[in-house]
């Protein structure tokens, strides 16, 4: 069972980046699927998550109306959208995998499977 991100990079204040998480050992579409990020010093957050039934998605107030969380199913991935990327936006991102609903999501002790993380740096 494996979560592999992907996508990460460098990229200047204002700029768009599109992360993938492939996940192989298991249907993504069967579960709910999240990205967290961990800025240096900071706790690890919660920032978009997609609901393994409806597909209803959640983000938060950080990265609402920049970021855009979706799956393809067919190819068992899971996507990140970047856009209008600030400084405050750098961390290392993770995508999760609960096999229950979007309810708490942002909690991390919910999730079963975690990727190892790939690196966004945002330049002023």
């Amino acid at each position: 069972v494996q979560l592999v991100e992907s996508g990460g990079g460098l990229v200047q204040s204002g700029g768009s980046l599109r992360l993938s998480c492939t996940a192989s050992g298991f249907t993504l579409g069967d579960y709910t699927m999240t990205w967290f990020r961990q800025a240096p010093g900071k706790e690890r957050e919660g920032v978009s998550c997609i609901d393994r039934r409806d597909g209803e998605t959640h983000y938060a107030d950080s990265v609402k109306g920049r970021f855009t969380i979706s799956r393809d199913n067919a190819k068992n991935t899971v996507y990140l959208q970047m856009n209008s990327l600030k400084p405050e936006d750098a961390a290392v991102y993770y995508c999760a995998a609960a096999m229950d609903g979007s309810y708490y999501w942002w909690v991390m002790n919910k999730y079963t499977y975690w990727g190892q993380g790939t690196r966004v740096t945002v330049m002023d």
